[in-house]
């Protein structure tokens, strides 16, 4: 769990990140589960952006990735979500 603080530096190192990865009309799968597992070990902090054609809005979708491959959903602005969760091999980001 992120302190406030934590999730302020967070948010403040994703502010000028592009997304790399988009969710469309098929929703969440297995194979967009793996890309976001393997986006989240080997940057830690990554932004996604939902589609309007995906079935679940932007809040939903932060929700279930997070849930699916605990990380830690660090902020939802539109539709754009940005997720954190510390690599298990070369940790990168260090929080106080």
């Amino acid at each position: 769990m992120l302190t406030s603080k934590q999730r302020a530096a967070l948010r403040a190192m994703a502010n000028d990140m592009t997304p790399i990865i988009q969710i469309g009309k098929s929703g969440i799968g297995g194979e967009l589960i793996e890309t976001v597992d393997a986006a989240l070990e080997a940057r830690e902090l990554i932004k996604l952006t939902v589609l309007d054609s995906a079935p679940l809005d932007a809040r939903a979708a932060c929700e279930e990735l997070a849930q699916r491959l605990g990380a830690e959903p660090v902020a939802v602005i539109g539709r754009k979500v940005t997720l954190y969760r510390p690599s298990k091999k070369k940790k990168v980001i260090e929080l106080a």
